[in-house]
Order: structure tokens, then sequence, then C-alpha cells
């Protein structure tokens, strides 16, 4: 018989992030299963308690709220950052992706909001804050070795996609 997932247990899972609309977001389709240890904080809170109690093979679709995923918008992180900063020759258009850096020279992903004479506002949310999270998971392994890169970040780790594994630091 098949344990069934605990914190501190690393698993291995296959998924697919959808919006309420049914987007995807993310998936590990065609790729390697998603591999991380429950209740490190590698993983959005909602995902990493909605595999706990499953069992290898055992399939599920989760809901996860903006407060279990990437939290709300926060409307204030805003910045506007002088037109003459970017390059005349980048194309600049609302909704373009981009990575900006902190004081610190670390990347923080941002999206142009806004784009005048003279500046660009960048909006500053994790694209999927404020979004309600679907999830489709089945458990490929379970009684892995941990991963043997984490950074323990909460709410979904350093990389754009809620499910990728951790690659800062």
């Amino acid at each position: 018989m098949t344990e069934a997932v605990k914190s501190g247990d690393t698993i291995a899972v296959d998924y697919t992030g959808k919006l309420e609309n049914g987007d995807v977001f993310d998936s590990s389709e065609g790729k390697q299963p998603l591999t991380f240890t429950v209740g490190a904080g590698m993983l959005i809170k909602g995902f990493d308690q909605a595999v706990i109690g499953m069992k290898k093979g055992e399939s599920k679709t989760v809901t996860i709220p903006p407060d279990m995923g990437y939290g709300p918008r926060n409307e204030k992180a805003m910045v506007d950052i002088p037109r003459a900063q970017f390059p005349q020759e980048m194309a600049l258009t609302e909704g373009l992706n981009l990575q900006l850096q902190d004081p610190s020279g670390n990347p923080v992903p941002a999206t142009v909001a806004n784009i005048s004479e003279t500046s660009v506002t960048m909006d500053l949310n994790h694209f999927l804050a404020g979004k309600t999270l679907v999830f489709d998971i089945t458990i490929a392994e379970t009684g892995l070795e941990p991963p043997a890169s984490s950074c323990g970040t909460k709410n979904g780790g350093c990389d754009s996609g809620c499910c990728g594994s951790c690659s800062c630091n």
C-alpha cells in the first residue's frame, strides 16, 4: 500500500495550471515531473497543501484562491521609469514582460503598464497576483531524495511560473 503524502516528503508531480477561464499558464506536459519537498516553501501555499494526503498515481483538480497563490494585486507596486533609461531601439508595448533589477542587482519581473513620452510605468506584481488558479495534479512519485537546489522562498520561489523549481542564489 502506498503511503499518503505528508509535509517533509519529497515527491514528483505532473500538473497543469490554468486560470478560471481555462487558459493554461504552466504545465509539466512534455517535461519531467516537478520534484519538490512538500511544506518547504518551494511552491505556492495552495499547491503545497493540495498534495498532502494524496497517494502515488492519484489525481485531483484543486482551485487555489489568490491568498493561497500569489496574493492579491498591489496597486502600489507600480513604478515610473524615465523613458530615457530604455534603449531607443527597444519596441516598448503595453503588456510587454521585462526583467528589471532591484538596487541589489536581483532580477525583478515587470510588465509594461503604460507608456508616455517621458516615462514608462512598470507593474511589479507577479502576473498571477490576484488570480484564482486551477491545477490538475497527479502524484508521479513519492519517497524521493530532496532536490539538489532549493532556495526555500515562499509563494512560488523566484521563477515566473508557479511550479518551476527555484533557480536563484
